[in-house]
């Protein structure tokens, strides 16, 4: 049973104490299972609702039916069929979502058979799909929609130049894939060289020259395959293939660069060829603020826990996210990539943070909720509670990025997947 609003402490919802060490404490897992039949009416009543859509709306109300919002307002106004099934939280958002990750990819076990978030093999290989290595009943999906994670984008790691082809997808096993593919994984700067058998790229200058290379075939392709005479068209490559959607706009690279330099190379490509890009970690970012917004290139910003203060990310600040929106450049924020156990941070611990540094309140949660999506494309389905829109919901006790507030229930599609801690 959810716990209703009645139950809830007196203290004020949205008094932000610091959560640097929110992580050190341990949230318990939400049960999995769906519990809501199939076309189940409910109704999910908040003493405070963030649609994301507009201004909060205290003491109010949304209602679901067939897996999609009907209905969103005061619960003095909106009607709720009598045979709904009624849940109460202190504060209802919208389902969040991780912007970046390899969660389903990367397993908690931490051994090399649950470990398939990269392969090293070869520098180039936009051709490997996320979809094929997902794991949708891996243990850390399940552990990250505890927090109120509704979806994820989640594909190969940053570590080669092209390491393949990245996805939008539900945490619930039983949701279908948003996007099977979303972008390219790309990574200029030291994590992408000295790969693959023959350790190339080797420099930052080889790096660029390797992908140029690349998206040049990927024109040559496109081009051939284009002959109207079937028989002088290239023999399918799937290789190609990817590099002929990347440029022909319709796969954006997803391009991981820390430095101003691996910033400012990924927009040069990027101009150079008429592509889009989405700057992925940009821990200097704030360094290319006026050229990152002339281009018009979105922002998946670092982990705002990921660990700084040498190598490339020496210059990464806590500041960033507010830095670039006031700028005007689309932000949203990610958990990133963990290399040990458990694989991965919370995207709503990382909006926490960011909004004691700058980021208001409703800021914030607009980093792991609509600007999230619309900069992953999929804003016409989630990212804030609106009629039409997929009902995915996450539940809290109090104020979401209050570290000993709990997510108390989760809805994926209409359905409650999972509700009071155990």
């Amino acid at each position: 049973m959810l716990r209703g609003a009645d139950q809830m402490s007196d203290r004020p919802l949205f008094t932000i104490r610091p959560v640097a060490a929110a992580l050190a404490v341990a949230l318990v897992a939400l049960a999995a299972g769906p519990a809501t039949a199939a076309g189940e009416t409910l109704a999910i009543r908040g003493r405070i609702i963030h649609t994301m859509a507009g201004d909060p709306i205290p003491d109010g109300v949304v209602v679901v039916t067939d897996g999609r919002i009907v209905a969103v307002g005061p619960a003095a106004t909106v009607a709720v069929p009598a045979d709904a099934r009624v849940l109460e939280a202190a504060v209802v958002t919208p389902g969040l979502i991780d912007a970046h990750c390899v969660v389903g990819l990367s397993g908690y076990l931490n051994q090399d058979e649950d470990q398939d978030q990269l392969d090293a093999s070869e520098p180039v290989q936009p051709e490997l799909r996320a979809l094929d290595a997902y794991n949708s009943r891996e243990r850390l999906v399940e552990w990250v929609r505890g927090f109120g994670v509704t979806t994820l984008h989640t594909g190969h790691a940053p570590g080669t130049l092209v390491s393949g082809q990245t996805m939008v997808v539900k945490t619930a096993a039983t949701a279908g894939v948003l996007k099977p593919t979303a972008m390219v994984a790309v990574t200029l700067g030291d994590a992408g060289r000295a790969q693959g058998e023959k350790k190339a790229p080797g420099t930052r200058a080889k790096s660029v020259a390797m992908l140029r290379t690349e998206l040049a075939k990927g024109v040559e392709y496109r081009r051939k395959q284009a002959d109207p005479d079937p028989e002088k068209r290239p023999a399918p490559d799937l290789r190609l293939e990817a590099l002929a959607r990347i440029v022909a706009g319709e796969w954006p690279l997803l391009v991981t660069a820390d430095r101003a330099t691996d910033i400012e190379a990924a927009l040069r490509v990027a101009e150079e060829f008429g592509i889009r890009i989405v700057l992925d970690s940009a821990a200097e970012s704030h360094l290319l603020v006026d050229r990152i917004r002339a281009a018009g290139v979105p922002v998946i910003l670092h982990p705002t826990m990921k660990r700084a203060g040498s190598g490339e990310t020496e210059n990464a600040s806590f500041e960033t996210a507010a830095t670039l929106r006031k700028a005007g450049i689309p932000v949203a924020l990610q958990s990133g990539y963990e290399s040990y156990v458990p694989k991965t941070r919370v995207v709503l611990f990382e909006a926490g943070v960011a909004s004691a540094n700058g980021l208001t309140i409703p800021e914030a949660l607009a980093t792991i909720t609509i600007d999230a999506a619309r900069i992953l494309g999929v804003a016409d389905r989630i990212g804030s509670l609106e009629p039409g829109k997929d009902a995915d919901l996450a539940l809290f006790d109090g104020d979401p990025f209050e570290y000993t507030t709990h997510c108390t229930g989760v809805v994926i599609d209409g359905a409650v997947v999972a509700n009071e801690p155990r």
